[in-house]
């Protein structure tokens, strides 16, 4: 591994293994004197680092730009300001300053303290102990690499931290493990000898009401507590443990009063000791490990350090139950195991797996290909010539994967959260309204997204069609007492067909079906009760209010469900021709009367529907007042966006297109409503803007794309509720809808707004927030590879597709169901190079001509 890993520490900070091309390199320098797009993090740009090292729904924590460890999150709910106290140090013998925490400067913003922690501090933190004076960190996902260097010290660290991430592979990529390497470099030239040591308190204790003791592993030791049997899911494990059979282990750290435990785990640090205690039946407070290290001059040499974690219980349970659980779509056999189990979520990897000690054991004897199959990804994705801030943005929340956000249930099935409270799951039930937007994990791992889609249609959908926005967990039927989400509800049919091409399974669209066809009358006697072509009856949607008439978004998505469904219907010879002509009404009518010329816009209608007036209605935080009221007459309803040009307004178009479907409206008009969107929406800087909704997002001197504006007046006294705010997961798909449609420059002026936001000096570069860290929605950069490139595999006809936006030769990176590489145009001829699995190709098409390929390597 160290190999290449020295090529990106040494080589181009741009494209990775390709070099770089002079289009590229130009514009990952357009912040001058600041953080180079997909380079490295040093100076006031590696203050907010925090990057997660962790399995597909099986917990994390992050290593910081410096090597600290912190956002220790191992039991199921993010712990967002949990320091564990974990830290590696070195001692070179016969150097006057040779003892040193394996981490660079502490970050300024630490020195007051976190929250709940005091203004010194969380008690026995390491920020006192000397360390490496400067500190650079890179990311090449899924390693986080550190790289540490002192005037003092004789030896360069280089610190790499990574886990499994293998695209078609969820079982090796979910795996509760990381691997912290440090590779030690004598700059001398003198032989040096060292002492490499691990050390951390027992953070896995967290009740005095269960046993708590630290225990042996070989070459480590894990901490640990025991659950009770009124409380499980105190139970919970965590290994540590090296490479090296010359390992000395302190499993007892010193037990007494205020800081003696880290006193004394620093105290052998500082004197080369290496100190070797047997494990205590109970109570240790910390434990150490120590590694002796000869380097002769100019030498090299890595400790590897696995963690790995164990954590089979939980206390969660999120949804409510319904009256009758027989009124939803789920197989017979699955159906009476979930009304049996009242109980709580339990991770996947419990299934799998009996102990940590199983865990590790495992992580053990598979590391090497484990790592190997994780370099052919990495590998893979930064050979792409894309534009460096593409890469950054799109590999950069692909952190997402591994934070709590994404849980993996007993069973294998995915369960989301939007985001990460600092301490909860932040809005539970793989919200169907935000998960639209992502684009990783259909082409990743698209077997654990169709479990995503058997959720939605079978445990969260009753036979009448209503399809509830968050399903339950522990996965069984949920209760249906709210409204559905038009966009949520209507862009999973979508994602069936598009599930059903990324797959080739024919299997898999025909046991949805019927459920789909359930669900799109539902849509249409709920929202089109006229069955004029339009979502006109108030809808419930992302914003989390209703939008009363019919409105350019919305039925971007109900046109794109409705040729989703004609699509599937025509594949397996069902009749459609209601659903077509039903599609091409609501075509004309969004095209003549909510097209104001420039971009589509809302049609507010509260009077003459099938719905309550408003005021009576069932919704979130609305509140009628009696001023409201007036409002109401004078305005409409609360909470709509009118005349206003909406970020979102052809988003069902943007998911069509990502799905392989054709744009659901007239091509030139979606291109002028996404100008639109870029000339009006998009601001250099917020200074001047009103936002007195949640600034945090971008204020001040950020730029960013609004969520809305009103450029030719009529903004309403309340519009929608998040109207001023900023969103990363609007702006990367208003961003790649933009490419597909030709405006590439427009496209990347806006991923260069967001991710200058996110460069490291104020926010983290790998946690775009929303209402949650590392939010789901945010998962919509992947779609910038496609909207770059036109780049689409389909494996129902074996098809590959490519409508390059960013010239005759690049080349970019390519996952299906079953198998990765690398898929680009040389002079125009189309390639493929698989690096994992297969991808069998009959097809090639090349901007809408079938052409003959230039080369396919395996």
């Amino acid at each position: 591994m160290k190999t290449w890993l020295n090529f990106f520490l040494l080589g181009c900070a741009v494209t990775g293994m390709t070099g770089c091309d002079a289009g590229a390199c130009r514009s990952s320098c357009d912040r001058s004197g600041g953080h180079a797009f997909n380079g490295p993090y040093e100076g006031r740009y590696n203050s907010r680092i925090a990057f997660p090292v962790g399995g597909l729904g099986a917990g994390m924590y992050c290593i910081e730009g410096t090597g600290y460890f912190s956002h220790m999150s191992v039991r199921h709910l993010p712990n967002i300001y949990h320091e564990p106290g974990m830290f590696a140090a070195l001692h070179v013998k016969g150097c006057e300053h040779g003892a040193k925490v394996l981490e660079g400067p502490v970050a300024e913003w630490r020195k007051f303290g976190l929250p709940h922690s005091g203004l010194g501090g969380p008690g026995g933190a390491n920020y006192g102990l000397p360390r490496f004076r400067s500190a650079t960190f890179r990311a090449r996902f899924p390693f986080g690499i550190v790289s540490l260097t002192d005037g003092d010290m004789p030896v360069d660290v280089t610190v790499t931290a990574w886990n499994p991430f293998i695209p078609g592979n969820a079982d090796h990529s979910g795996l509760p493990v990381g691997i912290l390497e440090y590779t030690l470099e004598n700059k001398s030239d003198r032989a040096l000898e060292t002492i490499f040591s691990f050390h951390s308190r027992n953070f896995m204790r967290t009740s005095e009401k269960a046993k708590n003791s630290v225990k042996p592993i070989a070459n480590g030791f894990i901490l640990s507590q025991d659950g009770t049997a009124e409380e499980p899911h105190l139970q919970g494990a965590f290994a540590v443990f090296t490479d090296q059979p010359n390992t000395t282990v302190n499993h007892c750290w010193f037990r007494g009063g205020w800081f003696d435990g880290l006193t004394m785990a620093w105290n052998s640090v500082k004197n080369a000791e290496m100190v070797d205690n047997a494990p205590v039946e109970e109570g240790a407070p910390g434990a150490s490990l120590y590694v002796p290290v000869a380097l002769e001059a100019g030498e090299k040499r890595t400790v590897k350090v696995y963690t790995a974690w164990y954590v089979p219980f939980s206390h969660i349970r999120e949804g409510g139950d319904p009256a009758d659980m027989n009124d939803n779509n789920v197989p017979a056999e699955r159906l009476a195991t979930e009304c049996a189990d009242r109980g709580y979520y339990r991770p996947w990897y419990s299934s799998r797996f009996g102990n940590v000690t199983e865990v590790a054991d495992y992580l053990k004897s598979h590391c090497d290909d484990l790592l190997a199959e994780t370099e052919l990804f990495t590998r893979a994705f930064y050979a792409s010539t894309l534009p460096p801030e593409v890469v950054e943005a799109v590999a950069a929340n692909l952190t997402i994967l591994k934070s709590p956000t994404v849980m993996r249930v007993y069973d294998g099935r995915l369960w989301n959260w939007e985001g990460c409270g600092d301490t909860w799951g932040s809005c539970h039930g793989s919200c169907t309204h935000v998960w639209n937007y992502a684009q990783a994990i259909p082409h990743l791992f698209p077997a654990l997204e169709r479990t995503l889609r058997h959720t939605e249609f079978e445990e969260s959908q009753n036979k009448a069609g209503h399809q509830t926005f968050r399903s339950a967990l522990p996965l069984r039927p949920v209760n249906h007492t709210f409204y559905s989400a038009a966009d949520g509800q209507l862009g999973g049919i979508i994602k069936v067909y598009r599930d059903w091409r990324i797959s080739g399974d024919e299997a898999f669209l025909r046991d949805m079906y019927p459920k789909v066809k359930a669900s799109m009358d539902y849509c249409i006697a709920t929202w089109d009760p006229r069955l004029a072509g339009i979502i006109e009856e108030p809808h419930h949607n992302t914003y989390d209010i209703e939008f009363w008439g019919p409105d350019g978004m919305h039925n971007s998505f109900y046109l794109g469900a409705l040729n989703a469904f004609v699509a599937m219907s025509e594949y397996l010879g069902e009749e459609a021709f209601a659903y077509r002509e039903l599609a091409a009404r609501g075509k004309a009518f969004t095209e003549s009367e909510l097209f104001n010329g420039e971009y589509f816009v809302q049609k507010i209608q509260w009077t003459g529907l099938k719905a309550d007036d408003p005021t009576k209605m069932m919704s979130w935080s609305v509140n009628y007042s009696d001023e409201a009221k007036a409002l109401l007459e004078k305005e409409g309803p609360k909470y709509q966006y009118g005349n206003g040009c909406l970020s979102d307004g052809v988003l069902g178009s943007w998911m069509a297109r990502m799905a392989g479907l054709d744009e659901s409206l007239d091509p030139e008009k979606v291109r002028s409503h996404l100008t639109a969107v870029h000339k009006y929406n998009l601001k250099t800087d917020l200074s001047n803007h009103a936002n007195p909704q949640r600034p945090s997002f971008a204020f001040g001197k950020d730029g960013g794309l609004l969520l809305c504006s009103w450029p030719k007046g009529g903004k309403l006294s309340l519009p929608f509720v998040y109207s001023d705010e900023v969103w990363t997961g609007i702006e990367y798909q208003a961003a790649s809808h933009l490419m597909l449609a030709g405006e590439v420059e427009k496209g990347l002026d806006i991923v260069r707004a967001c991710r200058s936001r996110y460069d490291g000096r104020v926010r983290n570069p790998f946690d775009e927030y929303e209402c949650g860290h590392w939010y789901a929605r945010a998962l919509a950069s992947y779609g910038l590879l496609q909207g770059l490139t036109g780049v689409r595999y389909d494996a129902v006809d074996r098809t590959l597709y490519i409508d390059s936006r960013t010239g005759n030769s690049f080349t970019s990176f390519l996952a299906v169901d079953g198998g990765f590489g690398n898929v680009g145009l040389k002079n125009g001829k189309p390639f493929l190079d698989v690096r994992y699995g297969s991808i069998p190709v009959k097809k090639w098409v090349v901007s809408g001509v079938e052409t003959e390929p230039a080369g396919i390597e395996r």
